[in-house]
């Protein structure tokens, strides 16, 4: 009788040590799930372009020729992309020339307009004494064949950044 008395105690002191150790375990989840969301919304700015004066979308298509924008303070670009056709999983070069505005930097930010592909944002460098900024850069493939891109050139003049967008077709 002693013997089953003992085991029944121990077995009530087993039930809040569980409980303990389950509420731990409730509780980490829990935190982590706040600090993933908490980094999300931190992070989230980086994956939409910043701007200040963003151009409405050009009816020139990156896919088939060089394109040129007017900029709001007077100046243009002429932005390419080749080789044309536009390729996915190759090399491509990228390259924006400016006149009669200054510009300290220039990026180009890649989007699906109908698909999430993740962040693709290659930062243009200055070709020494002009006006002309180069990358290499690359696109993901799309499983499902033909993908609409978007490539919005960000200009940041010092005073202003500029969103500039123009689409293109892969794959098809």
């Amino acid at each position: 009788m002693a013997r089953t008395i003992f085991c029944r105690h121990h077995e009530h002191q087993q039930i809040p040590h569980l409980m303990t150790k389950n509420l731990l375990l409730d509780a980490s989840i829990l935190l982590a799930i706040a600090s993933l969301a908490g980094a999300g919304y931190q992070l989230a700015p980086l994956l939409s372009p910043k701007a200040d004066i963003a151009l409405p979308l050009s009816g020139c298509n990156l896919g088939r020729q060089a394109c040129v924008a007017k900029l709001p303070n007077g100046g243009q670009v002429e932005f390419s992309i080749e080789p044309r056709p536009i390729p996915v999983l190759k090399p491509l070069q990228l390259q924006a020339s400016f006149q009669a505005t200054e510009v300290r930097k220039v990026e180009v930010d890649f989007s699906g307009s109908n698909m999430k592909m993740g962040y693709n944002r290659p930062q243009l460098v200055r070709q020494s004494g002009s006006d002309r900024f180069t990358a290499s850069a690359s696109l993901p493939i799309c499983i499902t064949g033909s993908m609409e891109w978007e490539a919005t050139v960000l200009v940041d003049t010092g005073k202003a950044i500029f969103a500039i967008p123009f689409r293109f077709v892969t794959g098809h």
